[in-house]
């Protein structure tokens, strides 16, 4: 990124066609990076500045020792005012998107499903369904075949118990335990391991 600045004592004509060359050059070359995408439009209103201090130079009254600089075409009617305007109206389109969605954001308001989250610690997370709260040492039962679950609560002296519930250990569970969502902690943040009952 650079800026670029001319400065010198202009006639009319050639402050002009100065303005014109600058601003046609910034509005093709002025959007190639991060920043200068967010800086260019605010340097090309800051040039129409310019330009309307250049209209209120005087016309040339008569020849200087050399003849003034061609003023050319109207920046939007050469080619690098054309091709500017596509991101022009790239930036424009974006613009325009996202103060829409803040608009529909706003009447929409919070869907109901992150309130519900917000509300119950996560729960909206997971599908809709009742999950057991299962508490380490306790015991369960999988009515499905694994590696599906559907998952009981069970006491630990009833013949139906295959699982004793324990937390994670090193971020896994141990070699022959099932590893369960945090869905069935009591805080719905703690996954959790079910260890076979023996016999």
């Amino acid at each position: 990124m650079r800026f670029l600045k001319r400065e010198g004592t202009f006639c009319r004509t050639c402050a002009l066609a100065s303005f014109r060359d600058m601003q046609a050059d910034t509005m093709v070359l002025g959007w190639w990076g991060p920043l200068s995408l967010l800086i260019t439009p605010f340097t090309l209103l800051t040039n129409l500045g310019a330009l309307s201090g250049i209209r209120r130079i005087p016309e040339p009254v008569g020849p200087g020792f050399r003849p003034p600089l061609d003023p050319g075409k109207p920046v939007f009617k050469r080619p690098a005012g054309i091709l500017a305007l596509i991101p022009m109206g790239l930036l424009g389109l974006a613009v325009f998107a996202f103060t829409l969605l803040v608009i529909v954001g706003a009447v929409v308001g919070p869907s109901r499903e992150s309130s519900e989250s917000s509300e119950s610690g996560g729960l909206s997370d997971y599908p809709n369904q009742e999950y057991p709260t299962l508490t380490v040492g306790s015991c369960a039962r999988n009515d499905a075949t694994w590696p599906y679950e559907d998952l009981k609560a069970e006491p630990c002296d009833s013949s139906a118990a295959q699982y004793r519930v324990h937390l994670w250990t090193n971020d896994t569970c141990a070699s022959g335990d099932h590893s369960i969502g945090p869905m069935y902690s009591k805080d719905h943040d703690s996954p959790l391991c079910l260890r076979p009952l023996k016999g």
